[in-house]
């Protein structure tokens, strides 16, 4: 089956679509199209915006008009992510309006597919919301770490809550179960985080003077017999900071599969912990309409609750 598009199209771009490129706008919009046939027709200037020629680079404006040429459009396989399996998520939003929804992320499950996942967390929202004209991820967090996540409705909301996290105006706290007695006196840890990529894919995050710099302020929340909850605080938002930074204090976090201990996860798991017990707890920012500041709080799942019932039991 195929859509068939055998007249010129014209497109007006609207103040939430301005700024982007006009290859990466046409790559979204024109579903099914190879990127080698967007970039064909944009090299021989079949594509023109205000009745010019433009580069793929171009970025648009509010007011611009896009004139398409007549494009044969293969239509889209059936999507394979069923709604059943996504409805979830419609059960883990916190709080949504007009600009943005902001999500209790689940563990297990990543922002986004790709590396062999059939869909993350964002592909999943937009199977619940098949009208929604636009749904972006503002940041990013572990597919094993749960919490508060911020998703776009709005292409303004979005620069909007970049420009925080780039000023540094979203205050993001986790909740972290780490082995040991965390120091009273130790309430931040500064070192260098230096990313590498395995072979297989994987990224490996290690402490390392050729790395960027990178600071996480921590507090004391709960103690409890071989193990201590932390609040921790990004001051930097590196790859897997909190977890690596844990580790180099001498902490590691319970059920850490790449940074964690083997013999604290072993204590951990006879209580029934399962999970890596990182956990976005809170969010606060600027609200993109009304420029109040506001604030967000995830609850633990059933795991990290019953995990916390069995170490108050202790």
């Amino acid at each position: 089956m195929t859509e068939s598009f055998d007249k010129v199209q014209f497109i007006s771009i609207s103040e939430d679509e301005q700024s982007q490129r006009i290859d990466n706008y046409l790559i979204r919009i024109l579903k099914g199209v190879p990127k080698s046939k967007i970039y064909r027709i944009l090299r021989k200037g079949e594509v023109r915006v205000n009745k010019k020629r433009i580069k793929p680079e171009y970025k648009l404006q509010t007011g611009d008009e896009i004139r398409l040429p007549p494009i044969r459009l293969d239509a889209p396989e059936p999507s394979v992510i069923k709604v059943e399996r996504v409805a979830y998520l419609q059960d883990a939003i916190l709080y949504e309006d007009e600009r943005f929804i902001v999500l209790n992320k689940p563990s297990g499950i990543a922002v986004h597919g790709g590396s062999g996942l059939q869909f993350g967390v964002i592909e999943g929202l937009r199977v619940l919301r098949p009208d929604a004209p636009f749904l972006e991820l503002v940041h990013r967090l572990d597919r094993e770490t749960s919490g508060c996540l911020l998703i776009a409705k709005k292409r303004s909301a979005l620069r909007h809550l970049h420009e925080q996290l780039r000023n540094n105006q979203v205050d993001k706290i986790y909740h972290a179960l780490v082995a040991g007695a965390w120091p009273e006196k130790r309430h931040k840890v500064k070192a260098p985080l230096h990313k590498n990529t395995l072979q297989s894919g994987e990224r490996m995050v290690q402490v390392s003077d050729m790395g960027k710099p990178s600071e996480t302020k921590f507090r004391i929340l709960q103690s409890f017999p071989h193990s201590t909850l932390v609040e921790a605080k990004p001051i930097t938002g590196r790859t897997h900071q909190i977890r690596v930074h844990c580790l180099h204090a001498g902490h590691p976090i319970a059920c850490d599969n790449k940074y964690g201990d083997a013999e604290f996860d072993k204590h951990i798991k006879t209580l029934g912990g399962s999970r890596l017990f990182l956990h976005a707890a809170q969010i606060r920012f600027i609200h993109p309409r009304t420029d109040e500041q506001v604030s967000f709080r995830a609850p633990y799942d059933s795991k990290l609750s019953k995990l916390m019932d069995k170490l108050n039991a202790l």
